[in-house]
């Protein structure tokens, strides 16, 4: 963003400046900058960002310093400036905002600062030990914020009248509070319905605790203790899927995982995401079994690091290791995230042993985003709290577009301007709750962006409820393939219009054909794809269970290998194994070319996983057994543009292998495959930029593999990077393309 040149001479200036600039401290920095260089005028929030007016004679100082020194969580997009009359002032002041039609943006919650948490911790501050601490710097942002623009009566805070203490830091240019809409103290703000101690007492004798967080309700035990997580386990009816665990600081991370510089700063940045790290297998087994990573967390908001200080100062461990927590989403049964305190009174009784609430509401509730590090980049599992509502900026103007994605890890997309604000993550749309919070979602962002959407993208799956909702919303429909959404997803975050080759495997999608698609080669340009390869299809007994049943995959595998006879002795522990014979036999057995299901028949022939307890356990603890990066023979066919991987399996199926041994053979010759598959098709068409894309790139191991291949074959990949390579970017995909849809039908009308 280039910033302009003022003439000496200009006094009486105008700006105005536009980006995430409210709720972070900008009007409070304006002031002091203004100060600073003697100037008079004032700054006040409008629809569109901030507008600025100042007149003295160091006008242009003020000018060239305004971005170069702006608050941590600030991101200004654009500073217009302009010459106008004189202000007649003689001091600068903060002026009430200003209404309209609203074109500027609310920034993500954001964690305790270091100056908060200086604070919390000294017996001198009137914020000693109060959970709700906050600054301009810090705090609840998006998820307290009724609409905009972000002033205290348009948030959850509105119903807590400051006290005179509050009232003159709020007041006070020279604080860090200034103009802090969610400023509070003990005796003006919110309050917790247990103390502290009696949280960390109910954590240390092994019980289930339940706290009202930023986004939502969380779930705390003991990590250390098996009983404890297990008792969790059974409660929430989450039989193996992984949980999170929070430590106090970075230091203490060490003791359960190998960190590298570039996670501990994703882990101490403002968002505090969820990362993935290689485990030291030192907490309770029943928290990652199977796996090889686990999601490490520092705390979020004041309350966490008040309860796991009194864990390690209260109650210290006899081994002197740091206090670890899990730290879980309070949603029951995969629904959405527990938000209201009569609604976890309700839903988490069952659950938690100790329900911990407060008096502050939460407008919108945020789950923990998930972050790993591949290839020495950052690359989004689930992108929420800390992240949302942070657009992603297109390479240009789109018209309003609103995209309800798919079914699965949802997420809707609206753009605006070059802007597109994708949601956070809702998660699936299987529940009557969950499709209330999809529809609570598409509300909330179209009502706080003021955008009235020209369009609604959909994905081509006729019984989706995201498609049933689209259906009914009375608006201009545009279907677009689940597989096309993918790669329009990279497409759109790196500002591609093609021509690209997109490589896309996942589970499923539903193809333009009505066919089970999930592992497929496409050539992109504009908002049109041709599909130019797929992988080798395979059979599907039983539909989706063969989704939910690695087994079944293996045995189809079996089968198209001409070893069907042995089924049932190798899946003798499934009762339909031999039923499944004679099934398989049938010509009306479903198929699929879906990725997702290679990686089930390779965990059911390596006896890894048989049958699967969540989404993705199978591919998950496949992954886990990798020790080696790149071990492979040439295991592959490709004809006609159709990757087979049989060869492979005929080793996998037939060789004498341990799991390990046959993870890491699967991993590097189904990468070094892609490789092939993808430079055949880049000779042949010309094109080098390389999508990369679908919930099989979560795999760190594929994606690393594939993405140094095509480099080393003189390609350019690309993966995804602000949003995730699953179902959770299908809706960023969806309306690049809807928005280049509308683009070429108005071009080709004013050529008419």
């Amino acid at each position: 963003m280039g910033v302009p040149t003022m003439a000496k001479e200009a006094t009486r200036l105008r700006l105005h400046v536009r980006g995430a600039v409210q709720g972070v401290g900008f009007r409070p920095y304006v002031h002091g900058l203004a100060s600073r260089y003697s100037l008079a005028g004032f700054v006040a929030n409008d629809p569109h960002g901030v507008v600025i007016e100042i007149e003295g004679e160091r006008t242009s100082d003020f000018v060239a310093a305004l971005p170069r020194e702006k608050p941590p969580l600030a991101r200004i997009d654009q500073i217009s400036v302009q010459e106008i009359g004189s202000l007649a002032a003689d001091e600068f002041h903060i002026r009430a905002s200003e209404q309209g039609r609203v074109s500027t943006r609310i920034v993500a919650d954001a964690a305790t600062c270091p100056q908060c948490l200086e604070e919390l911790f000294d017996p001198n501050s009137r914020f000693y030990l109060y959970p709700f601490i906050n600054c301009t710097h810090c705090g609840p942002r998006y998820t307290i914020a009724e609409r905009l623009p972000y002033d205290r009566p348009f948030t959850a805070m509105k119903s807590f009248a400051m006290c005179a203490a509050c009232a003159a830091e709020y007041a006070d240019p020279g604080s860090r509070r200034f103009h802090a809409e969610a400023i509070a103290c003990p005796q003006c703000g919110p309050r917790l319905n247990h103390g502290v101690a009696d949280i960390a007492a109910a954590i240390a004798e092994g019980k289930i605790v339940a706290i009202k967080g930023l986004g939502g309700y969380q779930l705390l035990c003991d990590a250390r203790n098996h009983e404890a997580v297990q008792r969790l386990r059974q409660r929430k009816q989450r039989d193996q899927k992984p949980f999170a665990v929070m430590v106090a600081a970075a230091d203490a991370v060490g003791e359960i995982a190998e960190a590298a510089g570039s996670e501990i700063a994703l882990l101490e940045s403002a968002a505090r995401p969820i990362v993935l790290l290689r485990s030291r297998n030192s907490l309770a087994p029943a928290l990652a079994p199977g796996l090889s990573r686990i999601g490490v967390m520092l705390p979020v908001a004041p309350l966490h690091h008040l309860v796991l200080h009194a864990l390690r100062s209260i109650h210290p461990r006899a081994d002197g290791a740091n206090g670890a927590v899990v730290a879980t989403s309070a949603n029951p049964g995969g629904e959405p995230l527990v938000i209201a305190n009569d609604e976890a009174a309700r839903r988490l009784a069952g659950i938690a042993d100790l329900i911990v609430t407060h008096d502050r509401d939460i407008f919108t509730r945020a789950d923990d985003s998930v972050v790993s590090v591949v290839a020495g980049r950052t690359q989004f599992i689930r992108r929420a709290r800390g992240y949302v509502p942070e657009p992603i900026r297109l390479a240009r103007p789109v018209p309003p577009v609103l995209a309800v994605g798919g079914a699965l890890k949802s997420t809707i997309t609206v753009t605006r301007g070059d802007e597109a604000f994708v949601s956070q993550h809702i998660g699936d749309l299987d529940t009557a709750e969950g499709i209330r919070f999809f529809e609570e979602t598409v509300r909330h962002l179209v009502s706080t962006l003021d955008v009235e959407p020209a369009v609604v993208a959909h994905d081509l799956h006729p019984n989706m409820a995201s498609t049933r909702f689209a259906e009914a919303s009375g608006c201009r429909l545009v279907p677009i393939q689940h597989h096309h959404a993918h790669a329009a997803s990279v497409m759109a975050e790196h500002g591609l219009e093609g021509p690209v080759l997109a490589l896309v495997l996942d589970g499923y999608g539903y193809g333009s054909d009505g066919g089970n698609w999930g592992g497929e080669l496409l050539l992109c340009e504009g908002a049109r794809f041709q599909r130019i390869g797929q992988l080798a299809p395979l059979k599907m007994p039983g539909g989706d269970r063969a989704a939910r049943e690695p087994w079944r995959m293996a045995a189809a595998m079996l089968q198209s290998l001409r070893r069907g006879a042995e089924i049932p002795q190798r899946f003798a522990a499934q009762p339909q194994a031999e039923r499944l014979v004679a099934l398989l036999d049938q010509p009306d057995v479903p198929t699929t070319t879906s990725a997702g299901r290679l990686f089930d028949a390779a965990a059911g022939l390596l006896g890894i996983t048989e049958v699967q307890s969540y989404e993705g356990e199978a591919a998950m603890k496949l992954e886990a057994r990798v020790r080696r990066a790149a071990v492979f023979d040439r295991g592959w066919a490709i004809e006609g543009g159709v990757l087979s991987m049989h060869p492979l399996f005929e080793r996998l199926a037939f060789d004498v292998m341990d799991p390990t041994q046959g993870a890491e053979l699967f991993h590097g010759t189904f990468a070094a495959a892609c490789v092939d598959w993808i430079g055949r098709a880049a000779r042949s068409t010309g094109v080098a930029n390389i999508v990369l894309s679908g919930g099989c790139f979560l795999n760190a191991v594929l994606s690393e593999q594939v993405q140094h291949g095509c480099m080393a074959a003189g390609l350019n990949p690309l993966l995804p990077r602000q949003v995730p390579p699953n179902d959770g970017g299908l809706s960023l995909g969806q309306a690049w393309i809807a928005a280049l849809k509308i683009n070429e039908s108005d071009s080709l009308e004013g050529s008419l």
